[in-house]
Protein backbone atom coordinates (compact mmCIF):
# COMPACT_ATOMS: atom_id res chain seq x y z
CA UNK A 1 0.00 0.00 0.00
CA UNK A 2 2.92 2.36 0.81
CA UNK A 3 4.84 1.60 -2.55
CA UNK A 4 1.29 2.33 -4.28
CA UNK A 5 0.43 5.46 -2.48
CA UNK A 6 3.93 6.68 -3.43
CA UNK A 7 3.35 6.05 -6.89
CA UNK A 8 -0.05 8.54 -6.93
CA UNK A 9 2.08 10.36 -5.31
CA UNK A 10 4.50 10.95 -7.57
CA UNK A 11 2.46 11.17 -10.38
CA UNK A 12 0.09 13.84 -8.67
CA UNK A 13 3.66 16.03 -8.42
CA UNK A 14 4.34 15.39 -12.28
CA UNK A 15 0.79 16.65 -13.37
CA UNK A 16 1.17 19.04 -10.09
CA UNK A 17 4.10 20.36 -12.01
CA UNK A 18 2.42 20.55 -15.37
CA UNK A 19 -0.61 22.79 -14.41
CA UNK A 20 1.49 25.13 -12.30
CA UNK A 21 3.67 25.83 -14.58
CA UNK A 22 0.59 26.72 -16.83
CA UNK A 23 -1.49 28.55 -14.46
CA UNK A 24 -0.51 29.35 -10.90
CA UNK A 25 -2.93 28.00 -8.56
CA UNK A 26 -5.91 29.87 -6.72
CA UNK A 27 -5.08 29.46 -3.55
CA UNK A 28 -1.29 28.29 -1.67
CA UNK A 29 -0.87 27.35 1.35
CA UNK A 30 2.19 26.46 3.55
CA UNK A 31 1.74 23.53 6.17
CA UNK A 32 4.34 22.48 8.96
CA UNK A 33 4.31 18.82 9.95
CA UNK A 34 5.09 17.06 13.32
CA UNK A 35 7.27 14.56 11.75
CA UNK A 36 10.89 14.86 10.64
CA UNK A 37 11.50 14.49 6.60
CA UNK A 38 12.30 10.92 5.84
CA UNK A 39 9.60 9.58 8.56
CA UNK A 40 7.26 7.10 6.97
CA UNK A 41 4.26 9.41 8.20
CA UNK A 42 5.82 12.66 6.70
CA UNK A 43 6.73 10.93 3.17
CA UNK A 44 2.68 9.74 3.26
CA UNK A 45 1.51 13.32 4.53
CA UNK A 46 3.70 14.31 1.53
CA UNK A 47 1.33 12.55 -0.45
CA UNK A 48 -1.63 13.78 0.67
CA UNK A 49 -0.32 17.70 0.21
CA UNK A 50 0.55 16.40 -3.41
CA UNK A 51 -2.66 14.77 -3.99
CA UNK A 52 -4.62 18.14 -2.85
CA UNK A 53 -3.86 19.90 -6.14
CA UNK A 54 -4.80 16.89 -9.06
CA UNK A 55 -8.17 16.80 -6.38
CA UNK A 56 -8.85 20.89 -7.40
CA UNK A 57 -8.05 20.78 -10.77
CA UNK A 58 -4.60 22.43 -9.78
CA UNK A 59 -6.62 25.79 -7.84
CA UNK A 60 -5.15 24.76 -4.83
CA UNK A 61 -1.73 23.91 -3.74
CA UNK A 62 -0.09 23.19 -0.41
CA UNK A 63 3.70 23.08 0.58
CA UNK A 64 4.15 20.51 3.15
CA UNK A 65 7.76 21.22 5.30
CA UNK A 66 9.19 19.16 7.85
CA UNK A 67 9.17 19.61 11.53
CA UNK A 68 11.19 22.71 13.05
CA UNK A 69 11.28 23.69 9.61
CA UNK A 70 9.72 27.13 10.39
CA UNK A 71 9.16 27.11 14.36
CA UNK A 72 9.19 24.62 17.01
CA UNK A 73 6.57 21.27 16.72
CA UNK A 74 4.45 23.30 19.70
CA UNK A 75 4.66 26.35 18.01
CA UNK A 76 2.48 26.13 14.94
CA UNK A 77 -0.85 26.78 16.61
CA UNK A 78 0.17 30.38 17.02
CA UNK A 79 2.29 30.36 14.29
CA UNK A 80 -1.09 30.12 11.72
CA UNK A 81 -2.76 32.72 14.04
CA UNK A 82 0.30 34.87 13.41
CA UNK A 83 0.33 34.36 9.49
CA UNK A 84 3.66 32.97 9.38
CA UNK A 85 1.72 29.32 8.49
CA UNK A 86 -1.25 28.19 7.35
CA UNK A 87 -2.10 25.09 8.65
CA UNK A 88 -0.56 21.96 10.00
CA UNK A 89 -0.28 18.80 10.42
CA UNK A 90 0.86 17.50 14.02
CA UNK A 91 -0.34 15.56 17.15
CA UNK A 92 -3.15 17.79 19.06
CA UNK A 93 -1.60 16.76 22.56
CA UNK A 94 1.48 19.36 21.95
CA UNK A 95 -1.30 21.77 22.73
CA UNK A 96 -2.25 20.61 26.09
CA UNK A 97 -0.46 23.47 27.73
CA UNK A 98 -2.94 25.88 26.62
CA UNK A 99 -5.95 23.35 27.70
CA UNK A 100 -5.89 20.09 29.27
CA UNK A 101 -8.66 19.40 26.92
CA UNK A 102 -6.37 18.66 24.18
CA UNK A 103 -4.32 16.06 25.76
CA UNK A 104 -7.66 14.04 26.50
CA UNK A 105 -8.94 14.80 23.26
CA UNK A 106 -5.30 14.28 21.28
CA UNK A 107 -4.95 10.30 23.54
CA UNK A 108 -7.19 9.30 25.60
CA UNK A 109 -5.57 6.61 26.83
CA UNK A 110 -7.01 3.30 26.47
CA UNK A 111 -10.13 4.23 24.10
CA UNK A 112 -9.41 3.23 20.79
CA UNK A 113 -8.50 0.09 20.07
CA UNK A 114 -8.42 0.46 16.48
CA UNK A 115 -7.86 3.94 14.16
CA UNK A 116 -12.00 3.14 12.67
CA UNK A 117 -13.26 3.46 16.46
CA UNK A 118 -11.28 6.90 16.14
CA UNK A 119 -12.51 7.76 12.78
CA UNK A 120 -16.06 6.86 13.34
CA UNK A 121 -16.06 8.93 16.69
CA UNK A 122 -14.80 12.36 14.52
CA UNK A 123 -16.97 11.65 12.00
CA UNK A 124 -20.34 10.57 13.35
CA UNK A 125 -20.07 11.07 17.28
CA UNK A 126 -19.36 14.52 17.41
CA UNK A 127 -15.52 14.06 17.48
CA UNK A 128 -15.40 16.67 14.18
CA UNK A 129 -17.43 19.24 15.79
CA UNK A 130 -15.43 19.09 19.50
CA UNK A 131 -12.67 19.60 17.60
CA UNK A 132 -13.84 22.78 16.54
CA UNK A 133 -15.22 24.24 19.74
CA UNK A 134 -12.02 23.69 20.78
CA UNK A 135 -9.50 25.23 17.74
CA UNK A 136 -11.45 28.07 16.43
CA UNK A 137 -11.15 30.04 18.91
CA UNK A 138 -7.37 29.77 18.63
CA UNK A 139 -8.16 30.89 15.15
CA UNK A 140 -8.06 27.23 13.38
CA UNK A 141 -10.38 25.41 11.22
CA UNK A 142 -10.20 21.56 11.80
CA UNK A 143 -10.15 19.82 8.53
CA UNK A 144 -9.94 16.19 9.51
CA UNK A 145 -8.07 13.54 11.60
CA UNK A 146 -5.31 11.02 10.85
CA UNK A 147 -3.43 8.50 12.96
CA UNK A 148 -0.18 6.44 12.39
CA UNK A 149 -2.42 3.68 14.71
CA UNK A 150 -1.96 2.03 17.55
CA UNK A 151 1.44 2.21 19.03
CA UNK A 152 3.42 -1.16 19.90
CA UNK A 153 4.68 -1.46 23.48
CA UNK A 154 8.69 -2.32 23.36
CA UNK A 155 9.77 -4.62 26.68
CA UNK A 156 12.80 -6.03 27.79
CA UNK A 157 10.66 -8.51 29.89
CA UNK A 158 7.48 -10.81 29.26
CA UNK A 159 4.02 -8.46 29.92
CA UNK A 160 1.23 -10.45 30.05
CA UNK A 161 -1.40 -7.83 31.65
CA UNK A 162 -1.68 -4.93 34.06
CA UNK A 163 -0.08 -6.88 36.97
CA UNK A 164 3.15 -7.35 35.21
CA UNK A 165 3.09 -3.44 34.99
CA UNK A 166 3.76 -3.00 38.64
CA UNK A 167 7.45 -1.30 39.28
CA UNK A 168 8.18 -1.58 35.65
CA UNK A 169 10.80 1.18 34.63
CA UNK A 170 9.55 2.57 31.66
CA UNK A 171 9.82 5.36 29.11
CA UNK A 172 6.69 7.34 28.75
CA UNK A 173 5.99 11.13 27.38
CA UNK A 174 4.63 13.56 29.79
CA UNK A 175 1.35 13.99 30.60
CA UNK A 176 -1.78 11.83 30.51
CA UNK A 177 0.07 8.47 28.78
CA UNK A 178 2.61 9.30 32.14
CA UNK A 179 -0.49 9.64 34.43
CA UNK A 180 -1.94 6.73 33.40
CA UNK A 181 0.99 4.36 33.85
CA UNK A 182 2.02 5.70 36.84
CA UNK A 183 -1.42 4.88 38.14
CA UNK A 184 -1.12 1.40 36.96
CA UNK A 185 1.89 0.91 38.91
CA UNK A 186 4.54 1.32 36.56
CA UNK A 187 7.55 3.94 37.33
CA UNK A 188 7.70 6.14 33.95
CA UNK A 189 10.45 8.26 33.17
CA UNK A 190 10.66 11.35 30.29
CA UNK A 191 13.02 10.64 28.11
CA UNK A 192 12.82 12.03 24.44
CA UNK A 193 12.72 9.62 21.41
CA UNK A 194 16.15 9.75 20.51
CA UNK A 195 17.80 8.29 24.09
CA UNK A 196 15.13 5.09 24.35
CA UNK A 197 17.49 2.67 22.08
CA UNK A 198 20.53 3.65 24.57
CA UNK A 199 18.39 3.55 27.85
CA UNK A 200 16.88 0.06 27.21
CA UNK A 201 20.29 -1.28 26.27
CA UNK A 202 22.07 -0.09 29.52
CA UNK A 203 19.14 -0.78 31.37
CA UNK A 204 17.86 2.20 32.92
CA UNK A 205 14.75 1.19 31.62
CA UNK A 206 13.23 -1.86 30.50
CA UNK A 207 10.15 -0.82 28.51
CA UNK A 208 8.93 2.30 26.40
CA UNK A 209 5.76 3.57 25.09
CA UNK A 210 7.95 4.90 21.94
CA UNK A 211 5.45 4.67 17.95
CA UNK A 212 4.24 1.82 16.10
CA UNK A 213 5.96 -1.93 16.11
CA UNK A 214 7.35 -1.65 12.00
CA UNK A 215 9.15 1.48 13.20
CA UNK A 216 10.67 0.23 16.49
CA UNK A 217 11.68 -3.36 14.36
CA UNK A 218 13.33 -0.83 11.55
CA UNK A 219 15.14 1.05 14.66
CA UNK A 220 16.48 -2.15 16.02
CA UNK A 221 14.03 -2.21 19.17
CA UNK A 222 13.26 -5.57 19.07
CA UNK A 223 17.26 -6.55 19.70
CA UNK A 224 17.22 -4.85 22.91
CA UNK A 225 13.49 -5.29 23.84
CA UNK A 226 12.34 -8.80 22.61
CA UNK A 227 8.91 -8.87 23.88
CA UNK A 228 6.77 -6.32 22.57
CA UNK A 229 3.01 -5.62 23.06
CA UNK A 230 1.24 -5.88 19.66
CA UNK A 231 -1.81 -4.63 18.84
CA UNK A 232 -1.19 -1.83 21.55
CA UNK A 233 -3.26 -1.37 24.53
CA UNK A 234 -2.24 2.55 25.57
CA UNK A 235 -1.62 4.77 22.88
CA UNK A 236 -3.01 5.68 19.32
CA UNK A 237 -2.46 9.64 18.93
CA UNK A 238 -5.33 11.95 16.85
CA UNK A 239 -2.88 13.68 14.48
CA UNK A 240 -5.08 16.76 12.91
CA UNK A 241 -4.96 18.24 9.91
CA UNK A 242 -6.06 21.67 10.76
CA UNK A 243 -5.27 25.41 9.22
CA UNK A 244 -6.07 29.07 9.50
CA UNK A 245 -9.89 29.84 9.99
CA UNK A 246 -10.26 32.72 8.03
CA UNK A 247 -8.48 31.62 4.82
CA UNK A 248 -10.64 28.25 5.36
CA UNK A 249 -13.52 30.42 5.60
CA UNK A 250 -12.29 32.45 2.32
CA UNK A 251 -12.20 29.13 -0.54
CA UNK A 252 -15.11 28.44 -2.31
CA UNK A 253 -17.40 25.80 -0.52
CA UNK A 254 -16.25 23.40 -3.41
CA UNK A 255 -12.59 23.33 -2.50
CA UNK A 256 -13.44 23.36 1.33
CA UNK A 257 -15.48 20.06 0.18
CA UNK A 258 -12.61 18.77 -1.33
CA UNK A 259 -9.98 19.36 0.84
CA UNK A 260 -12.38 17.76 3.61
CA UNK A 261 -12.27 14.74 1.45
CA UNK A 262 -8.61 14.74 1.07
CA UNK A 263 -7.40 14.39 4.14
CA UNK A 264 -10.83 11.76 4.90
CA UNK A 265 -9.12 9.76 1.97
CA UNK A 266 -5.34 10.25 3.36
CA UNK A 267 -6.02 9.08 7.00
CA UNK A 268 -7.27 5.56 5.80
CA UNK A 269 -4.34 5.12 3.42
CA UNK A 270 -1.87 6.58 6.06
CA UNK A 271 -3.34 3.89 8.15
CA UNK A 272 -3.31 0.87 5.34
CA UNK A 273 -0.15 1.70 4.22
CA UNK A 274 1.48 1.50 7.85
CA UNK A 275 -0.25 -1.40 8.94
CA UNK A 276 0.59 -3.36 6.07
CA UNK A 277 4.76 -2.41 7.37
CA UNK A 278 3.25 -3.35 10.86
CA UNK A 279 2.43 -6.84 9.60
CA UNK A 280 5.23 -7.30 7.41
CA UNK A 281 7.60 -6.24 10.81
CA UNK A 282 5.89 -8.72 12.91
CA UNK A 283 6.63 -11.59 10.53
CA UNK A 284 9.83 -10.56 10.11
CA UNK A 285 10.38 -10.48 13.66
CA UNK A 286 8.32 -13.79 14.38
CA UNK A 287 10.59 -15.61 11.82
CA UNK A 288 14.17 -14.74 13.18
CA UNK A 289 12.88 -16.19 16.19
CA UNK A 290 14.39 -13.92 19.16
CA UNK A 291 11.29 -11.76 19.20
CA UNK A 292 7.68 -13.48 21.21
CA UNK A 293 5.32 -10.66 20.51
CA UNK A 294 2.59 -10.86 23.28
CA UNK A 295 -0.93 -9.71 22.60
CA UNK A 296 -3.01 -9.26 25.56
CA UNK A 297 -6.38 -10.96 26.31
CA UNK A 298 -9.52 -8.82 26.39
CA UNK A 299 -10.19 -8.64 29.69
CA UNK A 300 -6.67 -7.16 30.68
CA UNK A 301 -6.84 -4.56 28.20
CA UNK A 302 -10.33 -3.79 30.12
CA UNK A 303 -8.89 -3.13 33.38
CA UNK A 304 -5.86 -0.84 31.80
CA UNK A 305 -8.54 1.00 30.24
CA UNK A 306 -10.59 1.31 33.70
CA UNK A 307 -7.45 2.95 35.60
CA UNK A 308 -6.86 5.28 32.19
CA UNK A 309 -10.90 6.53 32.68
CA UNK A 310 -10.12 7.45 36.04
CA UNK A 311 -7.18 9.45 35.14
CA UNK A 312 -9.64 11.04 31.92
CA UNK A 313 -11.61 12.22 35.40
CA UNK A 314 -8.58 13.81 36.99
CA UNK A 315 -7.94 15.62 33.60
CA UNK A 316 -11.76 16.80 32.83
CA UNK A 317 -11.44 18.52 36.19
CA UNK A 318 -8.94 20.71 34.66
CA UNK A 319 -10.96 22.78 32.64
CA UNK A 320 -14.54 23.28 31.50
CA UNK A 321 -13.02 22.15 28.03
CA UNK A 322 -11.20 19.07 28.90
CA UNK A 323 -14.86 18.40 30.80
CA UNK A 324 -16.54 18.95 27.45
CA UNK A 325 -14.42 16.57 26.04
CA UNK A 326 -14.52 13.63 28.82
CA UNK A 327 -18.27 13.99 28.47
CA UNK A 328 -18.64 13.72 24.68
CA UNK A 329 -16.03 11.25 24.47
CA UNK A 330 -17.46 8.89 27.32
CA UNK A 331 -20.91 9.14 26.17
CA UNK A 332 -20.31 8.04 22.78
CA UNK A 333 -18.14 4.86 24.13
CA UNK A 334 -20.82 3.83 26.31
CA UNK A 335 -23.35 4.12 23.51
CA UNK A 336 -21.54 2.21 20.90
CA UNK A 337 -20.48 -0.58 23.88
CA UNK A 338 -17.01 0.12 24.15
CA UNK A 339 -16.80 1.30 27.78
CA UNK A 340 -17.40 -2.64 28.79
Amino acid sequence: MLKKFSKIALATVAIGAIASSALAADFEFRFQSSDPAGNPNFQLQQGWAESVSDKTGGRVAIELLPVESIVAHNETQDAIVAGILDGHITDTSYFSGKDPAFGLVANPVGAWSSPDEMFAFMDNGGGKELMNELLEPYGLHFIGATTPGLEAFVSKVQLNGVDDLKGLKMRAPEGLVQQVFAAAGAAPVNLPGSEVFTALDKGVIDAADYTVFSTNHAQGMHGVAPFPVYPGFHSMPLVEISMSKAKWDALPADLQTALTESVAEFSRSQVAALAERDMKAVEEAKAGGEVTVIDWAPEERAKFRTIAKGEWEKVAARSENAQRVYDVLTSYLKENGLMQ
